[in-house]
């Protein structure tokens, strides 16, 4: 005889699969890890400005975009010849400055008869000739962290010649200026 089980109160408890639990845990890690190196590398690599000004004409041209690699400099300082981005004197309620770096700390700087000098040795090949010394019309020893920069186009820039601006210090230098788009050119800068 079969025994009628009428009203049941109780349910059954459905086990959870352990598979399908490490599955989407799993995929929840892998998604975790994903943001967080992208947000990683857009603070690292993602500073994107523009250039203002004709100054470092022909590498770079005015209002375009560089991307500017933050990481560059966290363990190593920057070298003559390196296109480094800015603020002058730390102000942040200003655009930020693309110039290249021509004397580093220690380095003596001077300006004669138009030709640029870095530790008594001319450079004619990098500069033209430059019309306006400015403050390098004397002599300056650059300190332990500063760095003499220069606009490509150095009778068009606003630049380490100029008393608003003089030295920069490293800790005003953001990054260095790595990659530029927009305006018929896109590629590494140089």
């Amino acid at each position: 005889m079969r025994r009628n089980r009428g009203l049941s109160f109780y349910r059954k408890r459905k086990k959870v699969n352990a598979a399908i639990l490490a599955e989407v845990l799993k995929y929840i890690a892998g998604i975790s890890i994903s943001v967080f190196l992208a947000g990683v590398l857009v603070w690292l690599f993602g500073l994107r400005t523009g250039v203002v000004g004709a100054s470092m004409e022909p590498e770079l041209l005015s209002g375009q975009e560089v991307l500017v690699n933050r990481f560059a400099y966290m363990l190593a300082n920057p070298q003559a010849g390196d296109v480094v981005v800015f603020l002058p004197n730390g102000n942040e309620n200003t655009h930020y400055y693309v110039k290249r770096v021509a004397a580093c700390p220690g380095d003596t700087v001077q300006i004669r008869d138009g030709v640029l000098y870095v530790n008594g040795e001319g450079r004619e090949d990098d500069y033209d000739l430059i019309t306006d010394a400015g403050i390098a019309e004397n002599e300056i020893r650059l300190g332990e962290n500063e760095f003499f920069v220069m606009g490509d186009n150095c009778n068009s820039s606003e630049d380490s010649r100029s008393g608003n601006i003089g030295p920069v210090r490293r800790d005003h230098i953001v990054g260095e200026a790595w990659f530029k788009l927009g305006n018929g050119s896109a590629g590494f800068v140089h």
